[in-house]
This record gives C-alpha cells, structure tokens and sequence, in this order.
C-alpha cells in the first residue's frame, strides 16, 4: 500500500465542550428549541394540521383531502399518507375520534409509531477495536461536516477516534477533515488528491488498530448514487476493510439532505444496493419544509435513524428520538 501521512494529535481525554447537552436535556424548553430548529417543517406540518383540526367540530372529507394535501407539500410521502389517512378514516368510522382535536393527537400517536422502531442510538462494541464506520453520501449533503461533529460526539463518550480521508478527489474534501481532526485532536489518515481511495481505508484500519483505537470514521467522496462507476468504488473500500476484518465496516452510514425530499429515497435504494446501509443521518433538517421525508424513510428502509442534523453548530447533530421528533414537529399547544 502507498505511504500515507498522519494528522493531528489524538489526546487521551473527554472533550468536554458538549457537557451542556445534559443540562439542555433536562430543560422544560427542549421540545421548544427543537421545534424551533424545525421550523419550516414545523409550519408546514404542525401549523397546517393545528389550524385545520384545532377546534373542529365537524369533521368532512374535505379536511380529510386538506390533511393529505398537507402531508403531501411537507414530502411525507404517497405511503405514509395513505397509511395515516386509512387508519384515520377507519377510526372515524368507529366512532373512535369525535373532533379535529382527536384527529390531531391520533396523527401525533400514528405518526410515533411509524418513527419509534428507527429509533435506535449508535453503538460502538468493545468486540471491535477499531469498530469502522463508513460514511458515505451524494456530494453536498454535509458528510464531512456530519463526520466531523460525530467525532466530537463520540470523543465526548471516551472513545478514542481517528479519521480516514477517502474523498481523494479533491484536495480541498482532505484538508477539511484534516481541518476537523486538528479541531478535534484526532489523528487523520490521508494520501495525496487522486489516490485510491481503498487504499486509504486500509492504510487507515491498520494505524487504528496498531494503536488500540476505537473508532475508524471512514469518510468517502460525495458521490451520484446513478454513476455505477462511482459507487463501485465504495464496493471496493467495502471489499478491502473485509479483508483486515470480514465484520468490517461495523456501520454504513447514509447521510442525507432533508432538502431533497423524495429524491432521498432514490438516493437511499442506490446505497443500500451497492453498500448495505446500516444507518441513516438526515442534515439540515432546519431549513426544509421538507422533513416529513423522515417519515417516508423510517416506513421505506426499517433503518436506524442514527442522527438529525439541526444546525450548524456542533450540538445540532442530535441522536434521533422519536417522541422528542414528535412534540416538536406537532406541538400540543
């Protein structure tokens, strides 16, 4: 294998600048944040439905058409809209729901129940020293950013990281993660613009594991999930990491833009196909009305919804919780 370089100092120690999480989450305001975080969403979808149930007397067909259309703008899906609406439908008619008000909180409840089985926090094994994961992503969906702020999460859990910089394609893609790695005291393993990609993977699991490490956060090029050339190079980092560990990667986490909308869908078929997702990470999810899509992705792919991307700061990539998701999105008051 090439000769790679090593970035960064790795310091045995907490990184403690997220130590206000725990007291955030203690805070009666944290739905309240979040749902100002998802505030286009939140418009589109708690907002449309609050105005349109709110205080309903009599329910129609025509609010059942608004409710659709409603779910629809906010790219919740044909599926999962059709799901909602028939179990709503067949409540009505069992005399189950007796106002706008009821059908709102059984649209909270329906909608929980399709989010709660991908809530599942990721878990880094002691089994696996490294445990790997692999980031991977069409280009412009914040990967390296996502990769960058999931460094600090896991430092800030005592785990000891290091970063593999397998977007050669560009020269600017190394120097940002390299640019995280200094942020984050990790070592980063690079090559020069236009190596192989493999390459760097392996040269990167062998550093890690000769140094005890726990995580390898493989971070890949930006890549269209319809070039088949391009994603058969993720194929070929899969193969070379099976053959330093066959249970390797541990994790293939798919970031996605929330801003995409139902193109996430296609995007998450691709990958899946080529790589085998494992996990999936929605970024700027507060900037879209389009954040239903999360909805449509926990009812397509029955993945772990690992991460939400809120922001730019480093405290706004959140582990997903499905009833946290749900107060915000559709607030009881």
């Amino acid at each position: 294998m090439v000769g790679y370089r090593i970035c960064g100092i790795h310091h045995n120690q907490r990184i403690l600048s997220m130590a206000t999480d725990n007291t955030a989450t203690k805070s009666t305001g944290l739905f309240a944040r979040l749902g100002d975080k998802l505030g286009a969403t939140r418009r589109a979808i708690g907002s449309g439905l609050g105005d349109l149930l709110r205080g309903k007397r009599e329910i129609n067909a025509d609010i059942l058409e608004e409710i659709e259309t409603i779910l629809l703008t906010a790219d919740v899906g044909v599926e999962v809209t059709q799901q909602l609406l028939d179990r709503i439908t067949n409540e009505l008619e069992r005399k189950q729901l007796s106002d706008g008000n009821a059908i709102y909180s059984a649209i909270q409840r329906h909608m929980l129940e399709i989010l709660q089985p991908s809530e599942a926090p990721l878990q880094i094994s002691a089994d696996h020293k490294p445990t790997v994961i692999l980031a991977v992503g069409v280009n412009g969906v914040g990967k390296t950013t996502t990769v960058g702020k999931l460094t600090l999460k896991l430092e800030s859990d005592g785990h000891k990281v290091m970063l593999a910089a397998a977007d050669t394609f560009r020269a600017a893609a190394i120097e940002q993660l390299q640019a995280w790695g200094e942020r984050n005291k990790v070592p980063v393993i690079a090559q020069h613009s236009g190596a192989d990609a493999a390459a760097v993977a392996h040269d990167a699991y062998q550093a890690a594991q000769a140094r005890g490490l726990d995580v390898l956060i493989v971070d890949t090029a930006g890549r269209q999930h319809t070039h088949d050339d391009l994603m058969q190079e993720l194929s070929k980092i899969k193969r070379v990491l099976q053959k330093l560990e066959p249970s390797a990667p541990h994790e293939v986490l798919l970031v996605l833009d929330a801003n995409t909308g139902q193109n996430a869908l296609a995007q998450y078929e691709h990958f899946n196909n080529t790589v085998g997702i494992t996990g999936l990470c929605l970024t700027k999810m507060d900037g879209t009305a389009k954040g239903g899509i999360l909805l449509a992705l926990a009812q397509k792919s029955a993945l772990p919804i690992r991460y939400i991307g809120v922001g730019e700061g480093i405290e706004d990539l959140r582990t997903f919780q499905a009833r946290e998701f749900i107060d915000a999105l559709l607030p009881q008051d």
